[in-house]
């Protein structure tokens, strides 16, 4: 008796653990992966798009445990959406020292967010010396995209203004599946500048994710809402026309009920899906 009751308290011991698991990893096939091995996946590539979901506080460690590893085995930059182009001085005067943390939170646009989900990563660059390129276009001038389209915001900026936007036209293909279901999303009240608001914001990283890589030949991570790579496109896309042997590896996160089974719609959207519990605590 003694020892059929050692036997039910291991059970459900086990049971318990199993159910309580925050997060699996899977690869591009479905196949669940380890920590390690998800990090190890992440060496050989130039540029990492790490897909998050903003308010995912699994999302934002992983992001951490991937710089810590990618920096241990090489130099490598940072980059990130959350942080806007004409930010890129005030965050490198912090970077440097030049400028304390609060003058650089009160000088920059920044998210309600920073300090719990990228202040880490922006402190762990300041730490070790190494970049953090403010990628994402400043979000006034794709409001304005969102209003008149792409191709008026050529005529209305300055060659100053130029110079924190993706070089202008811009590429864009509106038969792309993620455009067209942003459209699809919007039903009735669709405005067909909503994808290229999208496409905007995308072109832009890529290019200040390009042009960074092209200059050091670091390999670049990059932090980014999930939508801007999912299913290889957004920044991806863009990326990719800019030089086709660029070796990109992507994460997707997503939240499910169920973390020990990928959903068949997620298979295939990157290289690593992270699968987290959607009862998760969100960060704000």
């Amino acid at each position: 008796m003694k020892y059929l009751l050692i036997l039910l308290f291991l059970v459900a011991q086990y049971t318990v653990g199993q159910n309580t698991s925050p997060f699996q990893i899977y690869n591009k096939k479905g196949k669940k992966i380890s920590v390690n091995r998800f990090l190890k996946g992440l060496e050989s590539c130039d540029v990492v798009l790490f897909g998050e979901l903003h308010d995912n506080p699994m999302a934002h460690w992983l992001q951490l445990k991937a710089t810590q590893h990618l920096h241990s085995k090489d130099t490598i930059a940072l980059g990130a959406e959350m942080l806007e182009s004409h930010n890129q001085k005030q965050l490198n005067d912090y970077l440097n020292g030049l400028i304390s943390h609060d003058e650089f939170v009160d000088s920059s646009d920044l998210w309600i967010n920073y300090k719990t989900d990228y202040k880490p990563l922006v402190d762990y660059a300041k730490q070790y010396n190494l970049a953090f390129i403010a990628t994402n276009i400043p979000r006034k001038y794709a409001s304005f995209v969102y209003r008149n389209g792409l191709e008026p915001l050529a005529l209305e900026l300055s060659d100053e203004e130029k110079s924190l936007v993706a070089p202008l036209p811009i590429a864009y293909d509106p038969e792309l599946p993620g455009y067209k279901s942003m459209l699809n999303m919007m039903s009735d009240h669709s405005n067909p500048n909503f994808p290229k608001a999208q496409a905007i914001k995308d072109a832009t990283m890529a290019h200040f994710i390009y042009a960074h890589y092209k200059k050091t030949g670091n390999q670049f991570i990059h932090f980014n809402g999930d939508y801007h790579s999912k299913n290889f496109e957004g920044i991806y896309w863009y990326l990719s026309r800019k030089d086709e042997n660029l070796k990109i590896t992507t994460i997707s996160t997503v939240e499910q009920e169920n973390v020990k089974r990928l959903n068949d719609e997620y298979k295939g959207s990157a290289d690593f899906i992270i699968v987290v519990d959607e009862e998760m605590t969100k960060t704000y």
